[in-house]
C-alpha cells in the first residue's frame, strides 16, 4: 500500500532586533513538500535497496536546488533521522515534490525551514512518532543555533535556548556537521553514512510567547543574498558590559510588549533596538542604517518596530497599518544605494504540519 502526505514548514524570522540567537518568529511563508511511496516493512522485503527517490522542486531556489537525494539538504537530514532510528535507506518508490516560497539567503529562515522540513520527512517516512523536543534535537544536530528551527517546528514567537549539557553529551551534540551529514561520493555504497551520531537527548528548550493579534510583518527584501557566515564573520568576539546591558534590557521588554493588545508603538520601537548585531552588518547591506533610522512611529503611524531579519538583509517592518506607506519608504531609501526590492505584508504562521493522505 502506497502512502502520501504533505509536509508544510513556515518561513522565520530570528533576532527581531536585541534577541540575537534567541528569539525567532514563524512567518506565512511555506516550503511544502508533496510525498508518495511504499511503506518501509514493504521496502524492507526487497533482496537489494531500493532505488534512490525522485525529486523535484518549483518555486523560490527551483534553480539552485539539488533534485539529487544525496545532495539536497531536506533528504540528507531525512535519511540521518532514519539511520538514527534504524533505518537504513529511503523506503521504495519515493517521489517528493516541494514547492518554496521562501527566499534563499535573505534572512528569513530558508536554510532551518529546509532542515525541519528534513526530520519531519524522515519521523513520516519511518513512522517514527518523534516528540517535538526529539524532533527539535535531531534539527540543533544540523542547525546548531536554535531560533529559526525552533520558530519553524512550533510556530509563533518563540525564545529558544541550548542547555548546558554533560560533558559526553557535550561532546555528542558538538560533532562536526560532516559527521552528522556527510557528503556523498558518486560512488557511496550503501554502507556509507550508515551509522551516523545520535543526538542527545534535550540539546534545546524553547518558550512561546505573547503576540498581539494586530501585528503584521512587513517583509522588505533586497534583491540580493547575504550568507550567514559572512554575516557572523562581522560580528565582534567580545561586546562592552553597556552594550549587552542595553540588549538585555530591551529584550525583557519586548517579549511582554508584543503581546499587548493594543500594542504600544513607543514602547516597542524602542524596545527593538540592538548593539549587538544590525551595527556590525551595516556594511553587509547599503542602506541599513537610515532604514532603522528614518522609519518611526512618529513618521509612520501603524508602524512598531523595525530591526534586521536574522543575518539579513530582509528588513522586518513590524506594524499594525500603513504597511504600503512603511514598505515604500524602505523601499526609496534602498533604491537611492541602487538596491532592487520586493515586499510582502506577512502574518504571524503556526508551525510545522504533516498531513496523511494514505490510499
Amino acid at each position: 500500500m502506497s502512502r502520501r502526505f504533505t509536509v508544510t514548514v513556515p518561513a522565520t524570522s530570528a533576532n527581531i532586533g536585541p534577541g540575537f540567537d534567541v528569539v525567532g518568529l514563524s512567518l506565512s511563508l511555506r516550503l511544502t513538500l508533496t510525498v508518495s511511496h511504499s511503506r518501509l516493512s514493504e521496502s524492507s522485503q526487497a533482496t537489494s535497496p531500493p532505488s534512490p527517490p525522485t525529486i523535484t522542486y518549483s518555486g523560490e531556489g527551483a534553480d539552485e536546488v539539488p533534485l539529487d537525494a544525496y545532495k539536497n539538504l531536506t533528504t540528507r537530514v531525512a535519511l540521518y533521522v532514519l539511520r538514527c532510528n534504524g533505518c537504513p535507506h529511503f523506503p521504495a518508490d519515493l517521489v517528493i515534490h516541494a514547492h518554496n516560497e521562501i527566499p534563499f539567503g535573505r534572512g528569513l529562515g530558508s536554510s532551518g525551514a529546509a532542515v525541519i522540513a528534513g526530520v519531519l520527512l524522515g519521523d513520516a517516512l519511518g513512522e517514527l512518532k518523534l516528540s517535538v523536543p526529539r524532533m527539535l534535537d535531531f534539527a540543533l544536530m544540523v542547525e546548531r543555533h536554535p531560533d529559526n528551527v525552533t520558530a519553524a517546528l512550533v510556530g509563533g514567537f518563540v525564545g529558544s535556548y541550548l542547555r548546558e549539557l554533560s560533558r559526553g553529551a557535550t561532546e555528542a551534540a558538538s560533532v562536526p556537521l560532516a559527521e552528522v551529514l556527510p557528503e556523498y561520493p558518486s560512488d557511496a555504497g550503501e554502507q556509507w553514512g550508515k551509522d551516523p551520531p545520535n543526538p542527545p537527548v534535550g540539546i534545546g528548550h524553547y518558550v512561546r510567547f505573547g503576540w498581539a493579534k494586530e501585528i503584521r510583518a512587513v517583509a522588505i527584501i533586497p534583491q540580493f543574498e547575504l550568507s550567514t557566515a559572512k554575516a557572523r564573520d562581522v560580528l565582534p568576539l567580545t561586546y562592552t558590559r553597556t552594550d549587552l546591558i542595553f540588549n538585555l534590557q530591551r529584550l525583557a521588554v519586548l517579549t511582554t510588549a508584543l503581546g499587548q493588545s493594543p500594542p504600544d508603538p513607543e514602547l516597542i520601537y524602542e524596545a527593538m533596538k540592538d548593539r549587538v548585531h544590525q551595527p556590525y552588518r551595516k556594511s553587509l547591506i547599503p542602506g541599513l542604517p537610515e532604514v532603522l533610522s528614518s522609519l518611526t512611529p512618529a513618521s509612520h503611524p501603524g508602524l512598531l518596530g523595525i530591526c534586521l531579519s536574522g543575518a539579513g538583509p530582509t528588513i522586518l517592518a513590524l506594524a499594525t497599518n500603513g504597511f504600503e506607506a512603511i514598505a515604500k519608504s524602505a523601499e526609496a531609501v534602498f533604491q537611492r544605494e541602487g538596491v532592487v526590492v520586493q515586499w510582502k505584508v506577512l502574518t504571524i504562521a503556526g508551525g510545522s504540519s504533516v498531513v496523511y493522505n494514505d490510499v
